[in-house]
């Protein structure tokens, strides 16, 4: 969503970074770069405005101008005003989870326009109560106006495994909510989700029809749901939600879209409400935990590590990963495992997702985009290997020219694409071998400066964790530890990137 805005700012920057000193004039003529690629991205112009008058004025002090790497302190104090214009706070993630513990049934009123998402995010979030938060939750639909909106809310229910209200037919929304909260009462509910009509915020009757029900269901979270698409009316939008009910934060949908990103960045400092959550996708899961740093940094091309590992939990089931732990230990790599990653992969998003995610992975990403590489590779990929027998993946051997052909016929491929699977797969199970012979993960990591363990990754606690001699290109100071790179064995370091 926010590729055209961190092109920019990753261009502007790198011109930064290129120059050993800094005079006031290059960090001035850098900042009105920022200022167009935000006012491009459609970000609100007194938003815009406040937010370069702040960089600036950080920016061109003599602490940043004379210090050792000047370009690098003005990325970060970018990233920090980009972090606490999203919400976020001096040093701290930013998230703002939703209030659940007050006396149940816990009330969220679901507010917004028309067609931004609504009926979808009220499931979603049923569905991340019931799952990750373990209470008991139920959802009713007070759209009397849109065809069928009460029948797809009842739906959409079933599929996330939550109760929705009974439909009675010509019940009006106040006395929908006022039954909801006895109905909550009578069946032991934690929290009620309250799916409201979409109103244009110009349609004054709507309005007041919403203004009644917040005042008969006392909601303990009021959620303005913006679609991400929404450029510069957002601020309006948003304005005159707050002025007729008490908004307690804003879920933003279609974060997955190709939108220009300007609501997202311009949400909070109008409403001086937190963002809350974020769509992105379609199916029932796709409501991610809003986190402003890491936001932050993913637009600044610095990637999303925590979000990563938190992804991997989620999606990697752990027997898996111990089972291929074991046998990389013993220098074991056949194609059922290459075949196991693989899918691991498309369960966590792919390759665009994870090369978002991953330090200095940007312009890795773009090269992928530009040669045509995208998440067919891997679906062709798992289709190739589906086609072979049990004994031809646990043995890549026995694959002749006749085998070869008959699985790219099954797979509907070329036998080259063939060939390439399997030299991956020859690739990394050299690698795993080379892995063994320097005494496991134990004797990688102790090569790479981490001493053992996990130490030298960032934020480790380990040596070199703060980043020192032979870092990973791209990753701007992050590095992984001092790598002496003549200890690797020779197939281990044909794969390192050359400097």
């Amino acid at each position: 969503m926010f590729d055209a805005l961190s092109d920019r700012l990753g261009n502007t920057f790198d011109r930064l970074r290129g120059r050993g000193a800094l005079r006031e004039q290059d960090v001035r003529d850098a900042m009105r770069e920022v200022r167009i690629a935000l006012l491009e991205a459609d970000v609100a112009l007194p938003v815009a405005r406040d937010f370069i008058e702040k960089v600036t004025e950080k920016a061109v002090g003599e602490s940043v101008l004379k210090s050792v790497t000047p370009g690098q302190q003005v990325v970060k104090i970018v990233n920090d005003e980009l972090v606490a214009m999203l919400g976020g706070s001096e040093g701290e993630d930013g998230h703002v989870p939703l209030t659940l513990e007050a006396k149940p049934p816990v009330v969220i009123m679901m507010v917004g326009l028309q067609g931004s998402g609504k009926t979808t995010s009220t499931a979603k979030l049923g569905k991340l109560i019931r799952e990750k938060h373990g209470k008991k939750a139920m959802m009713a639909s007070l759209d009397v106006n849109r065809p069928a909106a009460q029948e797809q809310l009842a739906v959409l229910g079933e599929q996330a495994q939550v109760d929705t209200l009974p439909i009675v037919e010509g019940q009006q929304p106040v006395e929908i909510a006022k039954r909801a909260l006895e109905s909550a009462k009578l069946r032991n509910v934690d929290v009620v989700l309250l799916d409201t009509a979409g109103r244009l915020h110009v349609d004054e009757a709507l309005m007041a029809e919403m203004k009644a029900v917040a005042s008969v269901a006392t909601p303990t979270e009021v959620l303005l749901v913006v679609d991400s698409l929404t450029g510069q009316d957002a601020v309006n939008v948003a304005q005159s939600f707050s002025d007729e009910v008490p908004l307690t934060g804003v879920i933003l949908t279609r974060m997955d879209g190709d939108a220009r990103g300007g609501a997202a960045l311009s949400m909070r400092a109008v409403t001086g409400k937190p963002i809350k959550f974020a769509g992105v996708g379609e199916k029932l899961d796709a409501l991610e935990a809003f986190h402003p740093r890491r936001v932050a940094e993913r637009i600044l091309g610095m990637g999303d590590v925590v979000s990563l590992v938190e992804k991997a939990a989620e999606t990697i089931k752990v027997e898996e990963a111990e089972l291929l732990a074991k046998r990389m230990a013993k220098g074991q790599f056949d194609l059922n495992d290459l075949r196991m990653q693989l899918k691991q992969m498309q369960s966590m998003g792919g390759l665009g997702m994870l090369a978002g995610m991953m330090p200095g992975m940007k312009k890795a990403k773009a090269a992928m985009q530009a040669s045509g590489m995208d998440d067919k590779v891997l679906v062709h990929m798992d289709a190739i290997m589906g086609s072979m027998t049990p004994k031809e993946r646990a043995n890549p051997a026995l694959l002749n020219a006749k085998r070869k052909k008959r699985v790219a016929a099954g797979s509907g491929t070329q036998v080259q694409d063939v060939n390439k699977v399997l030299k991956m797969h020859q690739e990394m199970s050299r690698a795993m071998k080379q892995i063994k012979k320097m005494g496991g993960m134990k004797g990688l990591a102790a090569m790479l400066g981490g001493g053992g363990g996990m130490g030298g990754l960032p934020g480790m606690g380990g040596p070199g964790g703060k980043g020192g001699g032979g870092q990973i290109p791209g990753m701007d100071g992050q590095g992984i530890g001092d790598v002496d790179m003549s200890k690797l064995p020779p197939d281990l370091q044909k794969l390192l990137p050359k400097k």
